[in-house]
């Protein structure tokens, strides 16, 4: 059974065996017995009046408590004493998502409907988007925002609440007026390869068709199936909007663009889904249905805060040494040379 709390450990605890150094040295090094010329210096007795103590030897029984005291107090602070604290579990399920939004010009027509108003499709997809990454606690979600071409707005990570103010932060022609959602898949594989293969989660809101990418939709797609990078697709758009005319008002379908054939294609390829937002209360049920999807389970982590213990012992030899030196080097009050 240990002497020591289990909450005290000492990092470095190969540094206790330095402990008997001094001891070691002073049994096989014995000082050098020849004889040589040595300096003679007139004012020696006054030196040794001074500091008496240095040339006495007969105080040298009484200093090795002190320093070893000192000694002692230096390798344990070397030895790094901790206290840790106690142990919080870290998340131990969670999935590695990307969100491509599109923030193309097409993205500012006013067509959906929220909370008996009609709004913006951005403004809506922020709303709604945002909402999803805030409730993935323990997930890393990163943010890709892409209209002629893709940026990667914030890279996966924990910080949930930063990802939710640059989406939030993102205004229309940012990224170019145009669609480029094959780039923005391409995009994405360059950040997921390399993550857990159970983990790799795209999701692509959009409300048009591919006019910028260099690299196709579909291809894009095959090549996230050969990375095993599960691709939901969103389209994003009511079907019927009336506008008004000189003499009698018009009905169209704002999503007339929308190439809703290659979207279910690219999640088709991936083994995701897509799913179609005419309004905000259809976004809200196809992100809750997201939030819904399987988590993935991690090793799990177990993290103890640990604060640093090794300025005490640095402390402690620091006032012994004090202390030794005003006990055993007083200062003269006056000094002659002759």
């Amino acid at each position: 059974m240990s002497l020591l709390p289990e909450s005290f450990r000492l990092e470095w605890y190969w540094m206790l065996f330095m402990l008997p150094l001094p001891l070691l040295i002073y049994k096989w090094v014995r000082p050098r017995t020849t004889q040589h010329d040595v300096l003679q210096v007139p004012f020696f007795q006054t030196l040794g009046e001074l500091t008496p103590s240095l040339v006495s030897r007969n105080t040298a029984h009484d200093y090795r408590l002190w320093w070893w005291a000192i000694w002692i107090c230096v390798i344990v602070a070397s030895a790094r004493p901790q206290w840790l604290g106690d142990a919080i579990q870290l998340p131990t399920t969670g999935r590695e998502m990307l969100l491509a939004v599109d923030i193309s010009g097409s993205m500012q027509t006013q067509d959906m409907q929220q909370y008996g108003s009609v709004n913006s499709r951005l403004a809506v997809a922020k709303d709604v988007v945002g909402d999803f990454a805030l409730r993935r606690q323990g997930d890393r979600l990163g943010l890709i925002l892409f209209g002629s071409r893709p940026y990667m707005q914030m890279p996966l990570s924990f910080d949930l609440t930063t990802l939710n103010t640059l989406l939030q932060e993102a205004e229309i022609g940012l990224a170019g007026e145009k669609t480029a959602i094959g780039d923005a898949i391409g995009l994405a594989i360059k950040r997921l390869r390399d993550r857990p293969a159970d983990s790799r989660v795209l999701i692509v809101l959009t409300d048009g068709q591919d006019t910028s990418s260099e690299l196709s939709p579909l291809k894009a797609a095959q090549l996230a199936a050969e990375q095993q990078i599960k691709i939901y697709t969103i389209g994003i758009g009511a079907e019927t909007m009336v506008l008004p005319g000189m003499f009698f008002n018009r009905q169209v379908n704002p999503s007339a663009d929308l190439d809703e054939d290659t979207l279910k294609e690219i999640a088709r390829l991936t083994g995701g889904r897509y799913f179609r937002a005419r309004d905000k209360n259809e976004l809200s049920s196809i992100y809750t249905f997201l939030d819904q999807l399987e988590a993935i389970a991690q090793e799990e982590e177990i993290f103890r805060p640990v604060r640093q213990l090794y300025v005490w012992p640095l402390t402690l030899a620091f006032l012994i040494s004090i202390i030794f030196a005003i006990t055993h080097f007083p200062i003269p009050h006056r000094a002659r040379f002759h």
